[in-house]
């Protein structure tokens, strides 16, 4: 058992943990949405539009797997650091500029193989650094939890707008950009790692009670099912909007970029507003479980739309809805977890494990939509999927008992 930790925290920890993830996303998303595609489709020299989907999928889809190896092993060492820095702030220090140097790499890198190579230095540097801040939220927080992980789902979103609208706005390019990226993350990264609160273990530890594992916790394994599933589905119908607005709708390319940033506007406010909102519900109301499975379906709802009606127009509604559903399920999923929690020493190793499923199904997506694309040759198919795989990760919440547990985050919750 641990010593007791502050029961809430002020505006000054959200406010820094809510940058450092601004930080984290910006740097991860806005090569996913815009740069990668866009460095890998000029590198095409084929003439084949197939070929840069195809290679920005393997791209992001290996990166994604040395994140999933990344994450959980860098959480299990972080668990175990003993530093008188802290057991979250080396690890955070390390990957945050770990992904600058990575990043620096992409940007100077020279065919497909190169660029995903560099990839994989930016994925396990941003999977160390986030593991690292996700502990935070079990380390020290009991009735926050929900604002805490609204804070990280809402940055999401920002970090994409703060990201592509730069890129846009100021018309850098691709190696502008990447430095730009390299930068951002570096100071802000850095900067919030060593400003956080982060006592030493050997103040935190008094004595150990009896070991068991979330992994082995059958609630625990079906939520990771779900976000896996779910962020799939989000993947599907958001990775390939690129592509989506020159080949599938139409759109002259010289005004795709502007066309993309709207929809990412949309996108934010929604999810900005709805993890908000979820989070705090969840904090005051529990019923994670509920909303979990809400927040799913209503995703679900924005890939029938654009099957729908697979106009631009059709598409500025479905952004509103997928941001809705995204951003209280990522809110809502996340703080569940933290519920689901069994050992103390190993909060930073089960939320490691508990990002991944959520970076994993957002790396996977993309070769998955990929080969869907290329399987039918056009984008019905990609949003088909992006709609069954939200409304299974619904379904698979149900087999998620809402857990009657202590929200003391010095003690396993069992």
């Amino acid at each position: 058992m641990t010593a007791p930790a502050p029961t809430r925290v002020g505006g000054s920890w959200l406010t820094l943990f809510t940058i450092a993830w601004l930080a984290i996303w910006t740097v991860q998303l806005t090569p996913v949405q815009l740069l990668l595609p866009l460095q890998l489709d000029s590198q095409n020299t084929g003439g084949q539009w197939l070929d840069g989907v195809v290679w920005s999928g393997i791209v992001l889809s290996v990166g994604g797997g040395a994140g999933i190896i990344a994450g959980p092993l860098s959480g299990r060492m972080s668990d175990r650091t003993r530093s008188r820095w802290g057991r979250r702030r080396p690890w955070g220090i390390g990957g945050s500029l770990l992904a600058a140097a990575s990043l620096v790499v992409t940007a100077f890198a020279d065919g497909p193989v190169a660029v995903g190579a560099a990839w994989i230095g930016v994925s396990v540097g941003i999977a160390v650094a986030s593991t690292a801040l996700t502990a935070l939220i079990a380390d020290q927080l009991t009735d926050q939890r929900g604002v805490a992980s609204a804070a990280a789902s809402s940055a999401q979103a920002v970090g994409i707008v703060v990201g592509v609208g730069a890129v846009v706005l100021l018309g850098l390019g691709i190696v502008e950009s990447y430095l730009v990226l390299a930068g951002f993350i570096a100071i802000v990264g850095v900067a919030t790692a060593v400003l956080l609160p982060d006592p030493p273990r050997g103040v935190q530890e008094t004595q150990r009670g009896p070991r068991s594992s979330s992994l082995r916790d059958r609630d625990f394994l079906w939520l990771l099912s779900g976000r896996l599933v779910v962020n799939i589905g989000n993947a599907l119908g958001t990775a390939l909007l690129l592509f989506f607005l020159i080949y599938g709708i139409g759109i002259p390319a010289a005004s795709a970029e502007d066309s993309l940033l709207l929809l990412i506007v949309i996108y934010t406010v929604f999810v900005v507003l709805a993890s908000i909102v979820a989070g705090a519900i969840s904090d005051r109301r529990g019923a994670h479980r509920a909303l979990t499975i809400i927040a799913a379906l209503i995703q679900g709802v924005a890939g029938i739309a654009i099957l729908a009606s697979p106009t631009f127009e059709m598409l500025l509604v479905a952004a509103g809805l997928m941001g809705t559903g995204y951003g209280a399920y990522m809110a809502v999923s996340l703080s569940f977890s933290t519920l689901l929690l069994r050992d103390p020493e190993d909060h930073a190793r089960d939320l490691g494990v508990v990002n991944v499923s959520a970076s994993l199904g957002q790396l996977l997506g993309p070769l998955l939509g990929a080969g869907l694309v290329a399987l039918v040759g056009g984008f019905w198919l990609l949003f088909a999927g992006a709609a069954a795989l939200s409304i299974v990760g619904a379904v698979m919440t149900f087999a998620v008992r809402n857990p009657q547990r202590s929200l003391s985050p010095t003690a396993a919750p069992h």
